[in-house]
């Protein structure tokens, strides 16, 4: 037997930790570089989610003020709209034939 004879057990599992370790820390890198950071891959999904909720609540307002601005236009040009606003509204009458008959609860007028 040689005198420089080292034991196995010990130089085999100290470079079997070690490449261990730097597995792990290369995998732990590269998980950061995708995952981590401010721009990880889950904000950024985050913020595409938010970004297309954003543009359906945007489409759907749009739609609305699109109604009313028809409906405003309908109250200021559309004689018939005026009309029936009009009766239903104010409850006016047209013409000379029409009577109009009110009916209130006299428990809900207060003098």
């Amino acid at each position: 037997m040689s005198p420089e004879r080292r034991p196995r057990g010990k130089r085999v599992g100290g470079a079997i930790a070690k490449r261990i370790g730097v597995v792990a820390g290369v995998a732990f890198a590269l998980w950061f570089a995708v995952q981590g950071g401010e721009f990880g891959t889950m904000d950024l999904i985050r913020q595409r989610r938010e970004k297309a909720r954003i543009s359906r609540t945007i489409d759907s307002l749009q739609r609305v003020v699109d109604s009313l601005k028809r409906y405003e236009s309908a109250v200021e040009h559309d004689p018939a709209a005026q009309e029936r606003i009009a009766r239903e509204v104010f409850g006016m009458v047209r013409g000379d034939k029409e009577v109009l008959y009110r009916f209130v609860d006299s428990l809900r007028v207060k003098r």
